[in-house]
């Protein structure tokens, strides 16, 4: 029988020219597969550290103790856990996290040996982070869940980040904050909004954020809509599925963001307008070849009678806004208008969350407590102007 070969002590050089130390070592047969086992380590800083580690690594494997250490650092964990994680959320939200870990987690921990995290490299990270990052704390969250995948898969005893401490950014002035908060209209804005839209030769931009003001819908909800979701006799539009973002930016519809469907009732000048749509969508795309009267035609499609880009919506709506010197807001900021003023016109909190499909009524809440602040803040000017002393 061939004698095994014995494991040599072998130098490489780093990027920056320093000297490094690694070895290989036979570790047995697999007792599953029968395959022969190896391990590597590297890094060593001198040839001592080295020998020492292998001659460590002999005497286990002697005793019968050694265990070979499958992922060695972080971003070995992570390949294990992002396997795992993938079969267990919505294909955007995985795209969304992919992203978080590609742009700011793995740059960050990614070479770092496994065993050797502490309290202090994940405390400077999150330090570092939240200079950077607005939604630090969320990078944090998903940071720590890998190592607490370690910790199952033996390789970690404790997780160090649950021992950092997170930073309070400093605040800025009110007038600041209250001015990145206002993404929405008031209701003159939005009158003034529509109207705008109305004198334009876009009409699908102008029926998509017309249905979006008096829905209060998701952009994604709206861009699934298909004509059967929209029950004319009745006034009703059924919400149950939404465009979403995927791997390598394909679009795909997946549920709504909480899971559940709901109706909601239209006002008729909407559902009026949304039936003027449909018959000039039937005009338009007959013109480009395409029968706009199968049962699962889009409400709102491309030229190719496919899904509408989202980044589409967000260029109609900055046109209008610069062409007419209009308030800047978002997309999603007529969702936001349409709480608001459901609010203002006296509807109940309850009655808001479930048309708007929120799952958390905290959500609800917190624009409600804006409205409410307005409401005292017009009391008083009342107030004042009726006194005029």
């Amino acid at each position: 029988m061939a004698k095994k070969k014995t494991s040599v002590i072998e130098s490489y050089k780093l990027k920056n020219g320093q000297t490094r130390y690694m070895f290989q070592i036979y570790i047995g047969t697999d007792p599953l597969t029968g395959k022969q086992q190896r391990t590597t380590r590297r890094n060593f800083k001198t040839k001592k550290e080295a020998e020492l580690a292998l001659a460590r690594i002999k005497i286990e494997i002697d005793k019968g103790t050694f265990r070979k250490i499958q992922a060695e650092t972080y971003s070995d964990i992570y390949q294990l856990w992002v396997k795992h994680y993938e079969k267990t959320v919505e294909e955007s939200t995985f795209v969304k996290t992919e992203g978080i870990f590609r742009n700011h987690i793995l740059p960050a921990l990614g070479s770092y040996k496994i065993e050797r995290m502490n309290v202090d490299i994940c405390q400077r990270h999150v330090d570092e982070w939240a200079t950077k990052l607005k939604k630090y704390r969320t990078v944090k969250s998903y940071a720590a869940k890998v190592l607490d995948f370690a910790i199952k898969r033996g390789y970690l005893h404790t997780n160090p980040f649950t021992l950092v401490e997170m930073p309070t950014k400093k605040l800025k002035s009110v007038a600041v904050i209250e001015e990145a908060e206002e993404n929405f209209y008031n209701r003159d804005e939005l009158v003034e909004f529509l109207s705008c839209l109305e004198k334009e030769t876009n009409f699908k931009a102008y029926v998509f954020f017309r249905l979006l003001s008096y829905s209060g819908m998701r952009k994604g909800e709206a861009l699934a809509l298909t004509w059967k979701d929209l029950n004319f006799a009745a006034n009703e539009i059924r919400i149950h599925k939404a465009l979403s973002l995927g791997k390598d930016n394909q679009l795909y519809v997946k549920s709504t963001k909480t899971g559940i469907a709901r109706n909601i009732k239209m006002d008729e000048k909407t559902m009026q307008i949304l039936k003027e749509w449909k018959k000039k969508q039937k005009q338009d795309y007959l013109i480009l070849g395409f029968n706009t009267l199968n049962k699962d035609q889009l409400v709102f499609s491309n030229t190719d009678n496919e899904f509408l880009q989202p980044t589409k919506t967000r260029k109609w709506l900055i046109y209008v806004q610069e062409k007419y010197s209009l308030k800047k807001i978002s997309t999603h900021g007529l969702r936001h208008t349409h709480c608001s003023l459901l609010f203002e016109a006296g509807a109940s909190i309850k009655e808001v969350q479930d048309r708007l499909g929120h799952s958390d009524v905290k959500t609800t809440m917190d624009i409600y407590t804006h409205v409410t602040q307005k409401a005292k803040e017009e009391a008083i000017q009342k107030f004042e102007s009726y006194l005029k002393i």
